[in-house]
């Protein structure tokens, strides 16, 4: 379990003030110019060192992403764009340090953006959050007055300038190049890559595009040292993690805690235990509604890691641990988010565009047990036709669930259809 003084995240729950008054008492803004001096190749081999991997969810390791960047300019500005969407189901850490501790998001935004040569960051919110961004305006019109940002930023000898940025609330604009498409003045539709961002991002410049909380760690891990950092949880999946504990938990809560920790110390020491007990588990999805759902079982021997959970043919993702019990329809759970991401699709893929609607389609008759019993493998083949056809990852966002629940209870559907014909069958045989 991790040890109070070894959080990053000291105001998660905003017990303490939110200003640059109160941040700097909790330790932030502490020496940044010197961190600044030491230049920006010691700064990405620090953040390489500590093997921090990007949490907006696909696992990139940060420092490696941030290398693509190029060294010397060719006349273009390179930026850095953060990503505060936040839009997946089940996902609501980010949310807590734009609410609560937003000086480590701007601080960070000032290291990373030096580190990568950006004179300029943008901040995408997602359009739902109204208050995180008056929150996180005030935390930076403060840096400015404070002299931490614009010309000479926190007296490093870097200008640096952060603009904040706020989205409609569409789902898709969470996929880094719809995004860019988004901040251009454009309709939120994902590019094709080649060319990556960091050759061609916005406005055809050098960008990168990295999730919140992957940014607000940074200056804590080049205070503390990369090794500090790397000591947290198993190799290749090092540090501390904030995860969004949501369902049938007794005290549903998001919280900071050591990478690789069990998903049963994690529901016992912070979430008070599952509703009823353990016997009463179903199913966890382990990281947001577009990684595969996991049966309790699988579920509660589970190591809260990329890899351990990708081994289990599912993910860590943002760490948005969605816990079901023996009171939910499992089957028309998925079917909710089937509704979802076929909203949410921008339409610009065929397969995405007409699969997202049959896949919905053929689960809302599977929830209601209308249907045959070979539709399920039908269900699965669209699906598979689907996943990894699409330019960005929403078509695999779309399929998985499904996947995942044909995998682990495929029995409940089948069950469902039978009853459902024996009761025909009956109602034939009274007339």
């Amino acid at each position: 379990m991790l040890r109070d003084e070894d959080r990053i995240f000291t105001n998660l729950y905003g017990m303490h003030e939110r200003t640059l008054a109160g941040a700097r008492k909790r330790g932030h803004w502490d020496g940044t110019a010197d961190i600044i001096r030491k230049g920006p190749d010691w700064i990405i081999e620090q953040v390489k060192a500590s093997g921090l991997r990007g949490r907006g969810g696909a696992g990139f390791p940060t420092g490696l992403k941030w290398s693509f960047m190029p060294k010397e300019s060719d006349g273009r500005p390179s930026y850095l764009v953060i990503n505060a969407d936040e839009s997946e189901p089940g996902t609501c850490k980010d949310r807590e340090i734009m609410r609560h501790d937003p000086h480590t998001l701007i601080e960070g935004a000032l290291l990373a953006s030096f580190a990568m040569g950006a004179h300029t960051a943008y901040i995408y919110i997602r359009g739902e959050f109204i208050r995180e961004r008056e929150i996180l305006q005030a935390a930076i019109d403060e840096a400015y007055d404070a002299g931490l940002l614009g010309r000479n930023a926190a007296g490093s000898g870097w200008d640096f300038d952060l603009y904040l940025h706020h989205g409609a609330g569409a789902y898709i604009c969470g996929e880094e190049t719809a995004l860019l498409e988004s901040l251009e003045g454009k309709k939120g539709m994902p590019r094709m890559k080649p060319p990556f961002p960091a050759g061609a991002g916005l406005y055809g410049c050098p960008t990168t595009v990295n999730n919140v909380e992957s940014i607000a760690v940074v200056p804590t891990i080049l205070r503390r040292g990369a090794d500090w950092f790397a000591g947290f949880g198993r190799p290749n999946n090092t540090g501390t993690k904030l995860f969004a504990i949501s369902g049938h938990v007794n005290t549903p809560c998001v919280v900071e805690e050591s990478m690789s920790i069990s998903f049963e110390e994690l529901i016992e020491k912070h979430a008070g235990g599952i509703r009823g007990g353990w016997d009463n588990l179903k199913a966890v999805i382990p990281g947001g509604s577009s990684v595969p759902v996991l049966p309790a079982a699988i579920a509660r021997e589970a190591i809260m890691d990329y890899d351990w959970l990708r081994d289990q043919r599912s993910g860590l993702g943002t760490a948005a641990v969605i816990v079901m019990d023996q009171s939910v329809d499992i089957v028309k759970a998925i079917w909710r988010l089937s509704v979802f991401y076929k909203h949410e699709s921008c339409g610009q893929c065929t397969p995405c565009r007409e699969g997202t609607g049959w896949m919905m389609r053929m689960m809302d008759r599977l929830v209601r047990g209308e249907a045959e019993i070979e539709e399920i493998d039908m269900l699965l083949d669209v699906s598979k036709q689907v996943e990894g056809h699409t330019i960005c990852a929403l078509g695999d966002a779309a399929a998985w669930p499904i996947q995942g629940l044909i995998r682990h209870f495929r029995d409940e559907i089948e069950d469902r259809i039978r009853a459902r014909q024996k009761g025909r069958v009956s109602a034939v045989a009274a007339e």
